[in-house]
């Protein structure tokens, strides 16, 4: 027999397999055939691992957005990844805002308070960027990458084996109705022995699946260890990006008082930090923010006269005109006719100096 033979023999037996499938399928379909029942343990297995491939995929494709919200960022960098090849590199939106800014500051003049505060926020806007862009590519190595390997590996090898699976069954079920149907006892023998090779090939094929879907237990233990990574490196860029801002808070408020105010606005009242330890009568309002308003300091403002106060949380001045404070010391406040209501002088010592009231707490 030539190699056409061999091939057009194959052919044929595929053909026939095919359209033996295809029938058990239909006539399943229509109530017409039985069909083999898969173990509960494996259905179990086979649901946790489809479960496993949707909440993934979803998962993937939600922080790809959180990490680049940019839809045609992602694209350029999809197909720049399809073709093994390194994405060009793209000046980011802080980046963008803090090179704009720090241009304007320049433009304006770097010796006056606008022009030199706009380059100071500039420049850690510019950090920002940095850091976010530190995120981007931990979150890509760490989280992203090990998502998508299972995804477009273990799973891939998953569903090629269930659909052997699929067949291997459809040619079980197929040959148990062929045996219904023969009569004559050579056929009844034939159908027999092709009933003990599917049964044998079709219990094999359950085997081969059920102990790599077992592995998705291993697959949700890797993914826990991805996700504490990917928890870790957002930690480190928001705190990061917090320290940035305080210390641009700090070299802002450095200027002259003069210049935080806009148009006679009311200045901005320091609020201690959501992580301090609340005392005495703080409270924690809905916005997170830390917020003191007893109704002995609102007589204090309406009167006269001097009191003692217990301060609750460090405080470092912004400009001269205000007085630096420490958790636990007591310090004399009083209030100045014309001053910001969220104010009181304070005095400690021959220091005296504008204090927040939110960082006070009054005594009797």
């Amino acid at each position: 027999m030539n190699m056409m033979d061999f091939n057009v023999k194959k052919f044929a037996a595929d053909a026939g397999t095919f359209l033996s499938r295809a029938v058990q399928f239909t006539e399943e379909k229509l109530g017409q055939a039985e069909k083999t029942e898969l173990d509960a343990h494996l259905e179990n297995l086979l649901s946790k691992a489809e479960c496993t491939k949707i909440w993934t995929e979803k998962i993937m494709k939600q922080t790809e957005v959180l990490l680049q919200p940019n839809p045609n960022a992602r694209i350029e960098e999809f197909v720049y990844e399809k073709l093994d090849r390194k994405a060009p590199s793209r000046v980011n939106n802080p980046e963008l805002l803090g090179q704009y800014m720090i241009d304007a500051g320049t433009e304006f003049g770097p010796g006056t308070a606008y022009g030199n505060a706009l380059i100071k926020c500039g420049e850690t806007q510019k950090r920002i960027g940095t850091a976010d862009r530190e995120l981007i590519q931990t979150a890509a190595l760490n989280f992203l990458t090990p998502l998508r390997n299972f995804i477009e590996g273990d799973y891939k090898t998953i569903a090629k084996e269930r659909k052997l699976l699929q067949n291997k069954r459809l040619d079980l079920d197929a040959a148990k109705t062929r045996l219904k149907k023969a009569k004559a006892a050579e056929t009844r023998a034939s159908s027999e022995q092709e009933l003990r090779i599917t049964q044998s090939e079709f219990d094999r094929q359950a085997e081969i699946t059920r102990l790599l879907l077992e592995g998705i237990s291993s697959t949700h233990a890797h993914h826990l260890r991805c996700l504490n990574d990917f928890v870790e490196a957002q930690m480190t860029y928001y705190a990061q990006c917090y320290q940035y801002m305080l210390d641009l808070q700090k070299q802002l408020g450095s200027f002259p008082s003069s210049y935080h105010s806009n148009n006679n606005q009311t200045s901005v009242v320091p609020v201690p930090s959501a992580s301090s330890n609340v005392i005495g009568s703080s409270a924690m309002t809905s916005s997170g923010l830390v917020m003191t308003s007893p109704s002995n300091l609102i007589d204090l403002k309406e009167g006269s006269g001097s009191r003692k106060a217990r301060v609750l949380y460090d405080y470092d001045a912004a400009n001269s005109s205000e007085l630096s404070l420490l958790a636990d010391e007591v310090i004399t406040v009083f209030s100045v006719v014309g001053m910001d209501s969220d104010w009181l002088m304070g005095e400690r010592g021959n220091q005296k100096g504008r204090v927040p009231i939110t960082y006070l707490e009054l005594l009797n």
